[in-house]
């Protein structure tokens, strides 16, 4: 059995789609933070059958979780603190998302100058269809 140590401080997420943990990671910022990660890959759910799990050590105000609701809403976010979860977060689409995804319109503006952000809103949340803020391209997932 994998025995991964508690947390004194810090967020640990769960059901996590499996194999979707180290892209999460990266779009957190993750790699560019001084702080401990553990990544558990295809643990054993009975939920989902398998998970992805991401511990991470340490105060974290400015996780993203707009990101974290884009890539899968479905993700649970434990908030620990001396070494109890304090706060569970259900995570929702978000209505606006800056610098996750890319358009791919060739004519849109964000082509053409590159300081402007990657800016869509949800245009439907059934479908989980976004929008291009200065193109209206649409991007699903």
């Amino acid at each position: 059995m994998l025995n991964i140590s508690g947390l004194n401080e810090g967020i640990v997420l769960d059901h996590i789609q499996a194999g979707r943990s180290l892209e999460i990671y990266y779009h957190l910022g993750l790699d560019k933070l001084e702080c401990q990660v553990a990544i558990i890959k295809n643990a054993r759910s009975n939920k989902m059958g398998r998970k992805d799990i991401i511990k991470i050590e340490g105060p974290m105000e400015n996780l993203n979780l707009d990101i974290l609701g884009y890539i899968d809403h479905n993700i649970t976010v434990n908030i620990i603190r001396d070494d109890k979860i304090v706060e569970k977060k259900r995570l929702k689409l978000p209505k606006r998302i800056t610098n996750v995804i890319h358009c791919r319109n060739p004519r849109c503006i964000t082509s053409i100058e590159q300081e402007l952000p990657d800016v869509f809103y949800l245009s439907d949340e059934k479908t989980e269809t976004y929008r291009c803020l200065y193109c209206e391209e649409k991007y699903g997932k």
